[in-house]
């Protein structure tokens, strides 16, 4: 296949064409999550085109206090400060002794929202990556695709290693899923806040298409089945330094787990955008 130098992302004009009926797998979706909307919907092209807001199962209602306190403060940077202070009074992360763990599990217990995010900013394969995957697979019931390796057959030992990682790195934790349910709907909440639309545009370096699972489509215009979460960047150059072709999408806001900006000094640099997987049409283009 040839992809051309537009740099331009965008839906395929022809509403019947063949890149358009993809649909999401049944192997890549679980029959249940914990979301307002199943996993066929939220994964679909059809969501990728019409998004609407995914809410996480009683999210909202456990930190309503939170919310109420975020709605008077005009600040984004006085926001995001009294989120990181809310998390730390309300999961007890500087007293983890209010959370009945003792001196044998405060190791484990230390794992917490921070840690997770920069463990993945330094290897999405390792067992931080292994937790956030989890978590998307058991928040909106998108099965993994990869991690280290294809993940493929659900007894083979690429599974059994991915599985392994993700309970090593929650066992003993403190709430750790509860810390990034939160999260979540905090990035949530300062889309809406800001109104950022329902769509951005990001970009994917990558060497091969074959290296992705692509469901349809050749050229210019593919649908992709994305891992069930994959970092993506709003810079096309810095895209480009991580292969030789770029993937351009419009991803819906609400499919975003966090981003760089979201709390400063979080993750730095790359203007990373960590997306919520699921298949998605993107335009195919050289640097």
């Amino acid at each position: 296949m040839s992809p051309t130098s537009d740099s331009a992302a965008g839906f395929c004009s022809t509403p019947d064409n063949s890149a358009t009926n993809a649909t999401l797998p049944a192997w890549a979706r679980l029959p249940i999550n914990r979301c307002n909307l199943p996993a066929v919907i939220l994964g679909s092209l059809t969501f990728q085109r019409h998004p609407t807001a995914l809410v996480l199962d009683g999210v909202a209602e456990l930190h309503a206090d939170l919310f109420a306190l975020l709605d008077g403060i005009d600040s984004s940077t006085e926001r995001a400060q009294l989120f990181r202070d809310y998390v730390a009074a309300h999961f007890r992360l500087d007293h983890l002794e209010d959370a009945g763990i003792d001196e044998h599990s405060q190791k484990r217990a230390k794992a917490n929202w921070l840690r997770v995010l920069r463990g993945w900013s330094f290897d999405a394969d390792g067992r931080e990556g292994a937790v956030l995957k989890g978590w998307v697979e058991s928040r909106f019931g998108l099965i993994p695709r990869f991690h280290g390796e294809p993940l493929r057959d659900f007894t083979g030992p690429a599974w059994l290693h991915y599985v392994e990682m993700r309970a090593a790195g929650l066992y003993g934790t403190n709430a750790l899923e509860g810390q990034l349910d939160l999260l979540y709907a905090y990035c949530q909440y300062e889309y809406a806040r800001t109104g950022a639309g329902d769509h951005i545009t990001l970009y994917r370096g990558i060497n091969r298409i074959v290296e992705h699972e692509v469901l349809s489509g050749e050229g210019k215009c593919q649908v992709v089945l994305f891992n069930n979460l994959t970092s993506f960047t709003t810079n096309r150059e810095r895209a480009g330094e991580f292969g030789d072709y770029i993937l351009a999408a419009d991803i819906p806001t609400a499919k975003i787990f966090f981003h760089c900006a979201l709390l400063p000094g979080v993750l730095k640099g790359e203007d990373e955008h960590l997306v919520i997987g699921g298949a998605y049409e993107v335009t195919l283009s050289t640097l």
